[in-house]
């Protein structure tokens, strides 16, 4: 087979570029690229470029059928309060830069994560340079001021014209979120992004054998400031006025979790709100079968995967309404679960008691709301978007 006839038909040389593997790293884009280049490896000679995060000496945890190349970037992306670092991600970006240009012949298309941005202006660097053409996935595209409350006047500023440098040397694009896109043509991408919906990755599970749920509100994520959890204990205080049963998980970790457990302490919950930590999926995919819902209070999210985990248990999720959430689009009011109208713990509580009161029938809606979209929320219709749009680009490159 020629390289034209490859190209069209044949398997493809992909290099991935993201600075974290699942389950090294854990978190839902890790999860996503992970399971992206695990689909794409069974047809194509996939490799996964990141950041060495595994002990040394022990090797990678790589996807089935994937090469992992890890380089040394720096172990801690977070500071104590849980802002990325500045330093991992450009010397990431600087390896990023070596590697493709020492292999401009190794691959055939690079697809790279918009964040954290100097991995992608390496992509576009090399490319410019005769490497391989490059795809960028955009999840998230933070305003103006949201940069400044991360990183403060002068570092916003400076983060916010890296951002505007990244969108003008994007090429072809996805997003996971009609929000996303809408944003980042409304930050000056020319082009029209391709909207994947699809990032599911779990099984499709026969509805639920038992609709009574035990009043476990549970919630499971980085303790960040975006992530909002200090919400979620007085939420449950204020609820339990009319759920006197009620109780909370609160899996995770990070910089915001010793004022969760202080909040559970000052409100005496500590019988009634655990806060184990990080835990291995299987617990808490356990828990999301039998909780009565799921509550994700974060004010950005750029898909929200784990309400379509919760759903697929037939489990409703509480989503807080805001501008750059894109988790709500997600929710179907009364369906799989409610929007808050603020991020308050009296409106968190007030949605608390409305999946109550709601019982068995929104147990059998939900799981009915992800049966009926659940071909489109998988990541193999996403991943076969995606090996369509590479084909399109290499086909318009060929002589």
């Amino acid at each position: 087979m020629n390289a034209e006839a490859a190209r069209r038909h044949g398997p493809l040389r992909v290099a991935i570029v993201y600075d974290c593997l699942y389950p090294h790293t854990i978190g839902g884009c890790e999860r996503w690229y992970r399971a992206v280049a695990q689909r794409l490896a069974a047809r194509h000679r996939v490799t996964y470029l990141t950041r060495v995060q595994w002990d040394l000496g022990q090797g990678p945890d790589a996807p089935a059928g994937v090469e992992v190349i890890g380089v040394n970037a720096g172990r801690r992306l977070y500071t104590p309060r849980g802002r990325r670092r500045v330093m991992p991600p450009i010397r990431f970006g600087l390896a990023m830069l070596t590697h493709l240009l020492r292999n401009r012949a190794r691959y055939d298309i690079v697809h790279t994560c918009s964040f954290p941005y100097f991995p992608l202006l390496s992509a576009a660097m090399a490319h410019a340079a005769g490497g391989p053409p490059v795809v960028t996935d955009w999840v998230e595209v933070w305003p103006r001021d949201y940069w400044r409350d991360y990183l403060g006047p002068l570092g916003g500023a400076a983060g916010a014209a890296v951002q505007r440098l990244c969108v003008a040397a994007t090429g072809p694009a996805f997003t996971l979120s009609q929000l996303s896109a809408d944003v980042l043509r409304e930050h000056g991408y020319r082009a029209t992004p391709v909207v994947l919906q699809g990032i599911y990755d779990g099984p499709i599970l026969p509805p639920p054998a038992e609709v009574v749920r035990d009043p476990v509100v549970l919630f499971a994520g980085r303790h960040i400031p975006e992530k909002q959890v200090t919400l979620i204990p007085e939420a449950i205080a204020i609820a339990r006025r009319q759920v006197p049963n009620l109780r909370g998980m609160i899996f995770g970790d990070g910089p915001e979790r010793l004022r969760v457990r202080a909040e559970i302490t000052r409100l005496g919950l500590d019988d009634a709100v655990a806060c184990p930590g990080f835990a291995p999926w299987d617990r808490i995919d356990c828990a999301m079968k039998t909780a009565m819902c799921l509550m994700l209070p974060s004010r950005r999210e750029g898909y929200g995967l784990v309400v379509v985990e919760a759903a697929a248990r037939g489990t409703p999720s509480i989503v807080v309404q805001g501008a750059g959430n894109a988790a709500t689009s997600l929710v179907q009011e009364g369906v799989n679960g409610f929007v808050a109208a603020a991020a308050t713990p009296a409106a968190l509580a007030q949605a608390i008691v409305r999946v109550y009161e709601a019982g068995p029938a929104m147990v059998r809606s939900t799981y009915g709301w992800f049966r009926g979209r659940a071909r489109e929320l998988s990541v193999d219709s996403s991943v076969a978007r995606i090996e369509r749009l590479y084909r399109s680009i290499l086909q318009a490159r060929t002589p």
